[in-house]
């Protein structure tokens, strides 16, 4: 039986995607360099401190990874705060609701850093319905690299076994199921390019799922 829920963040609570985007890309025509769409898609799941060591390695930036992270912080942030319409994704609250009446044990396990969860948090009042935050800046490597997920089982002191995970990039679906979690994909107009056909169950709206029929689940 399913005993804890591991959300990822961007793409699957928030729709903060576009706002990631325009920081990026702000930030890459500050610096002068030319990255694509298609670049930048592989990026999607990766934490901003490895995206930006990628980006060192490959473009020879003289700036600190450290430096580049606050820069992009500093405009995703102002983006974030001036955008009056941004919401949760459709029917994820009410999954989230169903899920701790039913004594689900919910952890966010996002790359954003520290600082964006807590905001989303804060700004959407989620505190109180998850046991556990965790940022991918504390972990070395990023998805597809399963330790975020292992780290969200333990913290949870739940088996991986009596996990799932919940994603909307290929590299999370890749790191959830690299750790032996089920992994279910959400397929969204969010997440148009990512490769979701690794998760265990696709869906497209949060309507598609239950608390009771997650609870039933278990991991292939």
């Amino acid at each position: 039986m399913i005993r804890t829920v591991i959300f990822d963040m961007d793409g699957v609570i928030i729709d903060t995607e576009p706002i990631h985007h325009h920081a990026f890309f702000s930030l890459f025509a500050e610096l002068g360099i030319p990255v694509s769409e298609a670049e930048y898609a592989t990026f999607l799941g990766k934490s901003t401190r490895n995206v930006f060591q990628q980006l060192k390695n490959n473009y020879h930036l003289s700036q600190e990874v450290e430096d580049l992270v606050m820069r992009k912080r500093e405009l995703f942030n102002t983006s974030f705060d001036d955008d009056a319409d941004l919401d949760l994704l459709p029917g994820v609250r009410a999954l989230i609701e169903d899920l701790r009446r039913h004594d689900v044990q919910l952890v966010v396990a996002s790359s954003a850093s520290k600082a964006t969860i807590a905001r989303v948090f804060d700004r959407f009042g989620l505190g109180p319905y998850f046991a556990h935050r965790i940022s991918g800046e504390d972990f070395e490597r990023s998805k597809p690299d399963p330790a975020i997920f292992l780290r969200a089982a333990e913290l949870a002191a739940t088996p991986v076994s009596e996990c799932i995970v919940i994603e909307d990039s290929a590299n999370g679906v890749a790191a959830a199921k690299a750790a032996g979690i089920y992994c279910i994909g959400y397929a969204s107009e969010h997440s148009a390019g990512q490769d979701l056909r690794s998760a265990d169950r696709v869906i497209h709206h949060f309507s598609e799922l239950t608390a009771s029929d997650i609870k039933t689940l278990s991991a292939q």
